[in-house]
């Protein structure tokens, strides 16, 4: 495993899921999800949890930073 690696935090593969439930490529799919994105996105951490997967995170991009002149 790469030393840059760490595990994810639960609560981003719950953002992560529910931000991929309620959106179709940056198109929102339905207005009245999220509750419902939200709900199923912890039921699929909590079953992922209780499996053993651990999910890893790489850590973040460092910024830009811009020629001085």
């Amino acid at each position: 495993m790469p030393d840059d690696l760490s595990p994810a935090a639960p609560e981003d593969v719950i953002q992560s899921l529910s931000f991929a439930l309620r959106f179709n490529r940056g198109k929102r799919s339905h207005q009245h999800d999220q509750v419902m994105a939200e709900a199923a996105a912890a039921h699929l951490m909590e079953h992922l949890t209780r499996s053993g997967f651990v999910l890893m995170r790489k850590p973040p991009a460092p910024r830009h930073s811009y020629p001085r002149e």
